[in-house]
């Protein structure tokens, strides 16, 4: 899940920088809130995996395609009617 995935490389920042200094009395209790802390907050969020952004992305394209498409044959259709009705009148 990304969240978690988000979580772990925040915390992992966080304990980076933590151990660049002397070890804290309740450093791994911190680390450890702070983890949960973090992994909370993104579950609150609307976020998508890269892969499920990029499937998204592709649907889209198709669908602009086929509309695209359509709009050409709803023109077509559109001049055809109006060359035919400035004959018939």
């Amino acid at each position: 899940m990304i969240h978690q995935k988000i979580a772990e490389g925040l915390s992992e920042q966080f304990t980076q920088f933590i151990n660049a200094t002397r070890e804290l009395p309740g450093q791994q209790v911190v680390q450890q809130q702070v983890q949960s802390m973090l992994q909370q907050t993104l579950s609150r969020l609307d976020l998508v995996t890269r892969e499920e952004f990029d499937a998204q992305q592709a649907v889209l394209l198709r669908t602009r395609e086929k509309l695209e498409a359509l709009e050409r044959q709803v023109a077509a259709l559109e001049a055809t009617a109006a060359t035919e009705q400035t004959q018939n009148s």
